[in-house]
């Protein structure tokens, strides 16, 4: 696989300079953009060096550690979509994250790839960070949806339309596969060497698993909306 050198990435600020003068201009946020950037940058090169550690590190334990950590991150970072923040709205989202998502993370890593050992750091990692982002982002689309819906709509209408807007991107996705776009896992193992047809499989196997993780972790938080309501 080609190796990129570190300074060829720099080629890919003119792009992000671009929007972010354009976002600095129409949104007038100037500082936005640079931060993400930069913010980005920094933790997928720490995260770089904490997997070298971690793919050396075979205990279960280890495994059952970093998912609670990836759940907790992406609970706190859904629970921005809520203008009222509060602790039962945290755990409402963690639960539906850590439900969902270790559902599908379980039926992947047990009966599709029939592994010996339900923790194997460089499989469960990848695929638990897919998982669990994937339902992050569903839970806080119908969490922003719902919670303008019900201000003067039914808890059956606003839950609708929140499951609906939170479906669309995953819906969408499932559509344009492998006919607008190659996903992430599936061009990443074709430059790596894998047959498409192979690559194929682990990508419909993906595309699966994030719809069934994000649309379980939706309709559980959803329902639990209603017991809020009553």
């Amino acid at each position: 696989m080609q190796i990129i050198p570190i300074e060829n990435i720099l080629f890919m600020l003119i792009p992000i300079a671009v929007v972010g003068y354009f976002y600095s201009r129409w949104i007038g946020n100037t500082k936005e953009i640079a931060y993400a950037t930069l913010r980005m940058s920094a933790q997928l090169l720490l995260i770089g060096y904490v997997l070298e550690f971690l793919f050396t590190n075979n205990s279960l334990w280890s495994g059952v550690l970093i998912a609670l950590f990836m759940i907790a991150v992406s609970s706190f970072i859904a629970l921005r979509s809520f203008q009222t923040k509060t602790l039962r709205s945290y755990l409402q989202i963690f639960s539906a994250i850590a439900i969902g998502g270790t559902l599908n993370l379980i039926i992947v890593l047990a009966a599709v790839l029939d592994l010996e050992s339900l923790y194997v750091p460089m499989i469960m990692i990848p695929l638990a960070g897919m998982i669990y982002a994937n339902a992050m982002n569903a839970v806080a689309i119908s969490a922003e949806r719902f919670n303008n819906e019900i201000l003067d709509k039914s808890y059956k209408e606003a839950r609708m339309f929140a499951f609906k807007a939170a479906m669309i991107p995953q819906i969408n996705a499932l559509l344009a596969v492998g006919l607008v776009s190659l996903p992430g896992m599936m061009t990443g193992q074709i430059l790596s060497g894998v047959t498409p047809l192979i690559a194929a499989r682990y990508q419909i196997v993906v595309m699966a698993m994030v719809l069934g993780s994000s649309g379980i972790s939706t309709i559980l938080f959803l329902l639990w909306q209603k017991r809020n309501d009553s």
